[in-house]
């Protein structure tokens, strides 16, 4: 087994009152009807395990599965770290942050999100694997970006 990272970072005008912006990165019953491959979120007070669709990576297919540790500063940030459950191994982590800041046109939101994922696969498919993990994370914030502004349009 060996494990693979992949990272995004971006800033966008959301051109939608902050808090509106901020209902909708807090709501697990709505995240994954606007992000693409996210099949469900179960919600545990702060802790959120969350279940993707399978997709495809070379010659597997996985359905990676997470637990996150969220943090919300009301309004204005939310950060989530990697805590599975004691007694769980999980092949899969994310790590990161989103900022939401008020401006006169609307919401500038930036998200910081970087994704591992343990593998069967040699350490020396890095480039191949992390490809595809970055091209999936660009269409799935690419997409989630469009259905966001359209929610809250």
């Amino acid at each position: 087994m060996a494990r693979f990272t992949a990272s995004t970072r971006s800033d966008a005008l959301v051109k939608a009152d902050r808090m509106k912006v901020w209902n909708v990165l807090t709501d697990p019953v709505l995240l994954p009807k606007l992000t693409p491959y996210l099949a469900k979120i179960v919600a545990d007070g702060d802790h959120w395990r969350w279940e993707m669709v399978k997709l495809p990576v070379l010659n597997l297919t996985i359905a990676p599965s997470f637990t996150e540790k969220m943090t919300f500063e009301e309004g204005k940030r939310i950060e989530f770290t990697h805590d599975p459950p004691a007694s769980t191994k999980e092949r899969a982590a994310a790590e990161g942050w989103y900022e939401l800041r008020e401006t006169d046109q609307g919401t500038e939101l930036s998200i910081d999100l970087t994704l591992e994922v343990e593998l069967p696969l040699p350490r020396a498919a890095a480039p191949a694997v992390n490809k595809v993990m970055k091209r999936v994370m660009d269409g799935m914030g690419d997409k989630f970006a469009a259905n966001l502004l359209a929610h809250v349009s």
